[in-house]
């Protein structure tokens, strides 16, 4: 089936459209309202910007953002900030123009009592709520708000797409895409950008970090949307080549064996599998279990096989004559179908950190060892 996003390609470069979303989602009190299991998190409202990318003195297609913007139930500009300020943010080669808006709360039909914590946050009342659109209606909206041409989905983190297809998939709507879905991470790119690459940050820390203007509330779908558009059009401009670090949203895991995805990044690489009936059949397959150099793409031996220093996942360390050690990782996932998947990645490491991981080995195994001795010791004691 194809994909209703155009753009899904690993890397494509900076020269192409960014949809920014942010969604607000409510959920079961617990006490007069129970979850359903199917849909969780229900969507009550959608805010989006519309990012081009250019060359410096050529106009972007479909700059005008007249008929995208709706405030609200109803339609018009959105409301509390001007429209035009910060339109086109300048970077030498390229301009990045800020080409549309969309904001639209949701008529609730799952859960019809605000749950007091969302409530809290986003200081929204279910009253609003009912003067909304259906979310089958919104969310067709949205899309032909998005274009026809390429684009890329980002988000601050990485709920939104996740629970954006499986609201679609309770209203039985055509799939967002057949596979893993490539999109931008924003929050995480902030990091790789400007920090550790390992920290996830408030969407308010970034914003006071690179010293953006506050000229709406935050915790409202456009609100985080638009300080989000912000920030990657910062990073746009200052750190382009932290957006070859894609991030894949599984909601749908690949169908088979063909369809599997395999990335490369600068410094590691990706491979998410097909689902398995079970974790243990995971494992015992060939390709989950091998271990590759990334960039000479040979298969290696295992100087350390796999094994889980927590239970959490598994991690194995191996050796490539030509480039150095190599610790590879496995994370087990559910699938929505109730299967599983894994996402592996691979990662060249020091000399150092590779003893660090042989000493993480020898001290699973030692704990191991004493759980075995301790159970033995507990069944010769029974009568």
């Amino acid at each position: 089936m194809e994909a209703r996003q155009r753009a899904s390609q690993p890397w494509e470069g900076i020269w192409m459209n960014y949809v920014v979303l942010d969604l607000e989602w409510n959920q079961a009190n617990g006490i007069t309202e129970h979850e359903v299991p199917a849909i969780p998190f229900e969507i009550i409202e959608i805010g989006a910007v519309k990012l081009y990318t250019v060359p410096c003195g050529q106009p972007a297609d479909g700059g005008s953002s007249a008929g995208d913007g709706k405030s609200g139930s109803g339609g018009g500009p959105v409301k509390g900030r001007d429209t035009e300020k910060d339109r086109r943010v300048g970077s030498g080669a390229f301009l990045i123009e800020r080409a549309g808006e969309f904001n639209q709360l949701i008529r609730p039909s799952v859960y019809h009592e605000m749950n007091q914590a969302t409530g809290r946050l986003i200081h929204l009342r279910m009253k609003e709520l009912k003067k909304g659109r259906p979310f089958p209606e919104t969310a067709e909206a949205f899309f032909a708000w998005c274009g026809e041409e390429d684009y890329r989905f980002c988000s601050w983190g990485s709920a939104d797409l996740t629970e954006l297809q499986r609201n679609m998939e309770y209203y039985h709507m055509e799939p967002l895409a057949d596979g893993p879905l490539a999109y931008l991470d924003v929050q995480k790119l902030f990091s790789i950008a400007y920090e550790d690459g390992k920290s996830r940050k408030s969407l308010e820390y970034a914003v006071d970090f690179l010293e953006l203007e506050k000229d709406i509330p935050f915790h409202r779908a456009f609100a985080d949307a638009h300080y989000t558009a912000k920030i990657l059009a910062r990073i746009l401009a200052e750190k382009p080549a932290a957006l070859r670090n894609l991030s894949y949203d599984v909601f749908h895991p690949p169908k088979d064996r063909k369809s599997e995805l395999k990335v490369q990044f600068d410094n590691y690489a990706k491979y998410i599998s097909r689902e398995f009936d079970t974790r243990e059949e995971a494992l015992a397959d060939r390709e989950v279990a091998s271990s590759k150099c990334y960039l000479c793409r040979r298969n290696l031996r295992k100087k350390i096989r796999w094994f889980s220093p927590g239970g959490k996942h598994y991690v194995c360390l191996a050796y490539c004559e030509k480039h150095g050690y190599l610790k590879g990782k496995i994370r087990i996932r559910k699938s929505p179908a109730g299967k599983v998947y894994v996402v592996k990645t691979t990662k060249l490491i020091s000399d150092e950190d590779a003893e660090a991981l042989k000493a993480r080995r020898e001290h699973a195994s030692d704990v191991h060892r004493k759980r075995v001795q301790r159970k033995s010791r507990g069944t010769k004691e029974r009568p």
